[in-house]
């Protein structure tokens, strides 16, 4: 299990390490808004339930995002407040949908798994091989991959890790350390050719052994519900799920 503060934690340091162009604090929910790349960044994260009543609430984050030309979108866990929030959504007609798990590993743990030796570099700002990798390997139009990118951008505390076979990179994810303690990996893609080789394990644990040298000691990452290949790597490296989450969109 995973309490509270360190849920809320972790929320706030995704919303650092995936910054939304605008971030509005409104009486305990953050309303982030991206131009609608990124779910996490384009929907509202309510963290504390706050002291005006709820559907003033919701009807002050609908405006927000019709205002800009987006979809009223809250992302729901069960940390979220009020606790009635989700029954409240789906009585306005919100519909869940995308379920996310958020999964976590003490970075000793991730160190202790080990990994392949890959050459695994790490930049802080990304070069032209590491954006063409992160464009190409994914199966999204490129416009959205683009504005994917240009988010994780905009991080101030991020690192750009790529790995490196025979001379060229193939694959690519981004960490980010943020002053909670917590650090988070994002951005994760491999070329076709290069899968099932150990990459996304050895970008981790490089990851984990920056964080480590950083304080960190947890790391985090959210990852499809459904996406059973990944997760089971994720396993193996030690993470554990501890909560999940679903976009209401209206």
């Amino acid at each position: 299990m995973i309490s509270a503060a360190d849920a809320r934690a972790i929320e706030r340091a995704t919303l650092a390490a995936v910054p939304p162009r605008e971030l509005l604090d409104d009486d305990g929910w953050l309303l982030a808004a991206n131009s609608g790349a990124m779910g996490r960044a384009n929907s509202v994260t309510p963290l504390h339930a706050g002291v005006d009543p709820l559907d003033a609430k919701i009807d002050r984050a609908i405006a927000f995002y019709r205002a800009r030309g987006l979809t009223p979108t809250f992302r729901v866990s069960p940390f979220a407040r009020p606790e009635d929030l989700a029954a409240r959504l789906a009585a306005r007609g919100f519909v869940a949908d995308e379920e996310t798990a958020v999964e976590t590993a003490d970075v000793e743990d991730v160190l202790a798994a080990g990994g392949p030796a890959h050459d695994v570099r790490c930049d802080t700002t990304p070069g032209a091989d590491w954006l063409a990798v992160f464009l190409s390997a994914s199966h999204e139009p490129e416009p959205l991959q683009r504005l994917r990118l240009l988010t994780l951008r905009r991080a101030t505390h991020s690192a750009f890790y790529s790995v490196i076979l025979d001379g060229e990179i193939v694959a690519v994810g981004v960490g980010a350390v943020d002053e909670s303690g917590w650090a988070g990996m994002h951005g994760m893609r491999t070329t076709p050719a290069a899968r099932r080789r150990g990459c996304a394990r050895a970008i981790v644990i490089a990851a984990a052994r920056a964080a480590q040298a950083q304080g960190a000691g947890r790391l985090y990452l959210q990852v499809e519900a459904g996406n059973a290949p990944a997760r089971a790597l994720y396993r193996q490296l030690g993470f554990a799920q501890a909560y999940t989450y679903a976009y209401w969109r209206g």
